[in-house]
Order: structure tokens, then sequence, then C-alpha cells
């Protein structure tokens, strides 16, 4: 059974960094390539970032760009999301994606969904 297990969100102010992680098991991590979503209260899910199943190779839309970092540990099959100069028009629900590597990095089809991280952040 694949498990994709994100952590790490809270309560910050703006302007704070935070980090979350995604754990994952029930797959060959290293072969997936991943993604970070995330969506707001009436708002519609939100692709953030994605990167390649080597790790090298990143993509990130617009609202993240500059701010966000995707990373991976392939030894520890984990997921990482660097979150800097946050805002509150970040407050979401974040959650990972793992999906088939063969796809362009920009693709929105994932395979797989974990639950999410709450972060929320205050003015």
């Amino acid at each position: 059974q694949v498990q994709l297990i994100a952590s790490g969100g809270g309560l910050v102010q703006a302007g704070d960094s935070l980090r979350l992680s995604c754990a994952t098991a029930g797959l060959t991590f290293r072969d997936y390539r991943m993604g970070w979503f995330r969506r707001a209260p009436g708002r519609p899910e939100e692709f953030l970032a994605a990167i390649r199943a080597s790790g090298v190779g990143t993509f990130y839309t617009g609202s993240v760009w500059g701010r966000f970092t995707i990373s991976r540990d392939n030894a520890h099959n984990t997921l990482y999301l660097q979150m800097d100069n946050l805002n509150p028009k970040d407050t979401a629900d974040y959650y990972c994606a793992a999906g088939q590597s063969n796809r362009t990095i920009t693709s929105t089809a994932f395979d797989y969904w974990g639950q999410g991280t709450q972060v929320t952040v205050s003015s």
C-alpha cells in the first residue's frame, strides 16, 4: 500500500519560513516524479512544484517561484518543500504526490496522493 505522509506545517507569521516533509512508503521512491500541491478554502487545487525522479530538474509555478524550493532524498524516500518569505496567501493544506517519471515535469498527472499538512500564515 502506497503511503505519502506530509508533515511540518504550522502557524507562522508573514515573512517566516517552513520546511515541509513528505515521507513515503510502498513505492520505489527513486523511480517517481514528485510534486507538491495546495488547496485553500474556496480556492481550486494549486500545483506548486515538481522534481524529477533523479532529483536533477525542478519546476515551479509562478506563485511560488523564487520563494519555495523542492528537493528530495532518495536514500530516505522523502520529499521536501522549503518555503521562505511566507505570506497569508500561502495559507492552505499542502500535500505531496507521486507520478510516473516518464511524464513531463510540468505534468499535473500524478498517480498517488498523500494526506496534507496545514500551513497558516498570519499577517
